[in-house]
């Protein structure tokens, strides 16, 4: 059972213990007022497993489908922290209160009056449209149910809607906001879609999997037939379950997962807290194969070796299932949401025939629990301890090739499939001479499955070319010297009526691993001026204001890659 100490200042506030579950604590229950004026209908739930990390908050829908419903402080507090950015959160707003919990307003289409001039004055003095604010305290305060901005769609938002989260102050732990006792309609229990059985070795590895379908009645569910046979001597199993709530189609994601074995319970995880450091390990929690090929999450009701997660209250001989022969076990899985709905899926397991596996083929063996350096001719790899959630029996081969643009051999680590979850540095050697004026352009290149080459950045380093990189599969060294594209989109000589100008900015290679993205700068007269950046939609745009005067003027805008290559536009305009 997870514990909280709330502190604010010199005072403790120490609230009840009633259970709200069995294993969560309560939390005040009309402390908060919903954070919009509209029923609260979700697109995602606290939780909620996403690629490569847990939903911090719950998404609230518009009341209409689009940007501008007023939001509004959920209780009394001042503004903590308020950050700009092109992807992530967007606009966001945090507000703390006198009870220990910290407020989180994502994808904001704007801040209330007195906030955006703040924001927009600090802009100007860091000439950055990235910020990360820290008022002083109480510098700005609202009352519960001020209006502090409107809903939108900024930073990497899909669609118009609220992300909002509940953290505790001292910690920034966020807290699932539905156990704060938020007015939502929910009398449907979650559904349950496949189990999957993972045949085991004792080192907790994969040596077979199958997947079942499931059948409904009710809230209940049932595999064909009464009893697996499994051809190992442990099992793991995983559950596809999506929650459903009234009003709604979405499939969001459950609260609490619990397993039992001949009535026991073994294994059980909840969603009511996680911290930031960890949600990464959600590629430990769930089979990331069958996210990555099928869009398909399966939680894992077994932990694998590297799996650091706080989420699970029981996790007895980590989830694994003994076999025995001729005795089966009965397994029982109940997947629940916050209201109390669940829904049970029960089966009998016993083990079969045990076969011994096909030996893998592979070129190195990777231990999940240590550093691992692999140095050829070619091609320096370091996986440092922690990066892989298992034992790796990694296959290594290389391919030459001919295009004219490419440096080195195509170096096959692995694939796709195989999750890793601490950056890893890569060296390629090049197999061909680079001309000294490409020396400096040349980057790590990453083509993915659908062959879409990332540029990952590098510095030579002994002769080979280095970048810091999270994926595993196909890397090369290639080169870069084209410079981005500036299209005006809202620009034209004669800008006199209009609010504001805009353009879409480009790269021949989208980034990934620690490589930068594109970095822009825009100045009229020779005076810097607030670009703001969505970057979902690569535009960048200014919003005229009286810092522009009527009159002649003449822009000029920069658009720089992380390979030096730099775009210049120029044009004069009457304002």
């Amino acid at each position: 059972m997870r514990k909280f100490t709330l502190l604010f200042g010199i005072c403790f506030l120490i609230f009840s213990f009633d259970s709200v579950t069995e294993h969560t604590k309560s939390y005040p229950q009309d402390y908060f007022r919903s954070p919009v004026n509209h029923p609260i209908r979700l697109s995602g739930t606290f939780g909620e497993l996403r690629p490569n990390h847990f939903h911090a908050g719950i998404d609230i829908k518009t009341k209409n489908g689009g940007v501008g419903d007023p939001l509004f402080s959920v209780a009394d507090g001042f503004v903590a922290r308020i950050k700009v950015q092109a992807g992530g959160y967007g606009n966001c707003l945090y507000i703390k209160h006198p009870n220990g919990y910290t407020s989180v307003y994502a994808h904001m289409h704007e801040f209330s009056k007195e906030l955006a001039d703040f924001v927009k004055m600090k802009q100007y003095e860091q000439r950055s449209f990235s910020v990360d604010l820290y008022p002083n305290v109480g510098q700005f305060q609202f009352k519960k149910g001020d209006q502090i901005g409107k809903l939108g769609n900024s930073g990497s938002s899909q669609g118009p809607h609220l992300h909002f989260e509940i953290r505790d102050s001292r910690t920034q732990k966020p807290i699932n906001p539905l156990l704060f006792g938020f007015p939502m309609a929910d009398s449907r229990a979650p559904r349950m879609h496949q189990l999957k059985v993972y045949n085991l070795n004792d080192k907790r590895e994969t040596i077979g999997t199958r997947t079942y379908n499931l059948t409904q009645n009710g809230r209940k569910y049932k595999i064909k037939g009464d009893t697996l046979t499994i051809n190992a001597w442990r099992a793991g199993f995983g559950l596809k379950v999506y929650d459903h709530h009234d009003h709604v189609t979405n499939w969001n994601g459950i609260y609490k997962l619990e397993m039992k074995t001949d009535d026991l319970v073994v294994f059980d995880f909840d969603m009511e807290t996680f911290s930031f450091n960890e949600t990464r390990y959600l590629n430990a929690h769930i089979d990331h194969k069958e996210r990555v090929t099928k869009k398909a999450y399966f939680n894992r009701c077994y932990t694998l070796p590297g799996n650091r997660l706080s989420i699970y209250n029981e996790n007895v001989n980590q989830g694994v299932v003994t076999l025995h022969k001729g005795k089966p076990a009965k397994i029982t899985m109940t997947a629940s949401d916050v209201d109390g709905n669940e829904s049970t899926l029960e089966f009998w397991v016993k083990r079969g025939d045990v076969t011994t596996p096909e030996p893998k083929s592979y070129n190195y063996a990777l231990k999940q629990s240590e550093d691992n350096m692999i140095q050829t001719d070619q091609l320096y790899l370091n996986i440092p301890r922690g990066a892989l959630y298992e034992n790796l029996y990694m296959k290594y081969e290389t391919s030459a090739e001919v295009s004219s643009n490419y440096y080195s051999n195509v170096h096959h680590i692995q694939d796709y499939k195989t999750p890793v979850h601490r950056y890893f540095e890569i060296g390629i050697k090049p197999t061909k001479t680079i001309p000294e004026n490409l020396k400096n352009k040349a980057f790590v290149a990453y083509c993915d499955r659908n062959n879409v080459v990332y540029n990952a950045g590098g510095n030579w380093k002994n002769g080979r070319l280095h970048a810091k990189v999270r994926s595993l599969g196909d890397y090369c060294i290639m080169t870069d010297d084209v410079a981005p594209t500036i299209t005006p989109i809202s620009f034209r000589n004669d800008m006199r009526g209009r609010n504001k100008m805009s353009f879409k900015i480009t790269d021949n290679y989208r980034t990934t691993g620690r490589a930068k993205g594109l970095s822009f700068k825009a100045t009229v007269d020779g005076q810097w001026i607030l670009l703001e950046h969505d970057a979902k939609k690569n535009l960048v745009f200014h919003r005229f204001d009286d810092r522009i005067k009527a009159g002649e003027h003449q822009l000029k805008l920069i658009v720089e890659d992380n390979r030096g290559n730099r775009k210049v536009y120029e044009r004069k305009f009457l304002r």
